[in-house]
């Protein structure tokens, strides 16, 4: 298992775009169709955030992406590569080692190490497509603050029920408000909230307690 894996449980379609290069578009259409589903996908999924990922479908749909958008393969052939995969896993696009020739998919097979056609059978020797490090980079990147939220605040009515917010995070400015009025110094809130920042914390500062309520 990722060392990623232990520390985000939950990525959102919008992560997941940024991770892949695909489209929301192409989400919902292959959610439609059963073509890839979400992990964690809501049984409503015309509610707000009704597909939710895990670091095993980022992984996977990068891949997806990268045989669409890198080597040509086409969707249909993806997706009779898929039905054939199954017998290995219920996840193949993230469990399994894949490789590509003349726009088709190749498995290295688990039991064997030799690599196939998926769906000719024929045997190939060919550069393994490997995504992994790429989605672990791209969720490091994810984490990593816009500098233009930094003393910032917003509101999301879907996101810790329309409380203000400092933006480009999880915290609630009113928790930063009390940390403050409780005495505590600047690095000690930092030390508990390491995705704040110094501006952050005098933006919050300067706040008007009446306004942090509202």
């Amino acid at each position: 298992m990722s060392a990623v894996d232990n520390l985000v449980l939950a990525l959102s379609a919008d992560h997941i775009v940024r991770l892949s290069g695909l489209t929301h578009r192409q989400l919902a259409y292959w959610d439609s169709i059963g073509f890839f589903k979400p992990e964690y996908a809501a049984e409503n999924r015309r509610a707000p955030n009704s597909r939710i990922y895990s670091f095993q479908d980022a992984v996977g749909l990068r891949t997806i992406s990268v045989l669409l958008n890198g080597y040509g393969v086409s969707l249909p052939h993806l997706k009779d590569v898929a039905a054939k995969l199954t017998a290995y896993t219920t996840r193949p696009w993230s469990q399994l080692k894949l490789r590509v020739w003349n726009r088709r998919v190749q498995i290295e097979e688990p039991e064997t190490g030799a690599v196939r056609d998926v769906l000719q059978g024929q045997y190939v020797l060919l550069p393994i497509i490997d995504v992994i490090h790429q989605v672990e980079e791209g969720i490091e990147q994810l984490k990593a603050r816009d500098p233009l939220t930094i003393g910032k605040f917003e509101r999301n009515r879907y996101i810790s029920h329309n409380k203000t917010m400092i933006s480009g995070t999880r915290v609630p400015v009113a928790t930063i408000f009390e940390y403050i009025e409780d005495g505590f110094a600047v690095d000690e809130i930092l030390k508990n909230f390491p995705s704040l920042t110094v501006a952050d914390i005098e933006a919050v500062r300067k706040m008007d307690k009446a306004s942090i309520a509202a």
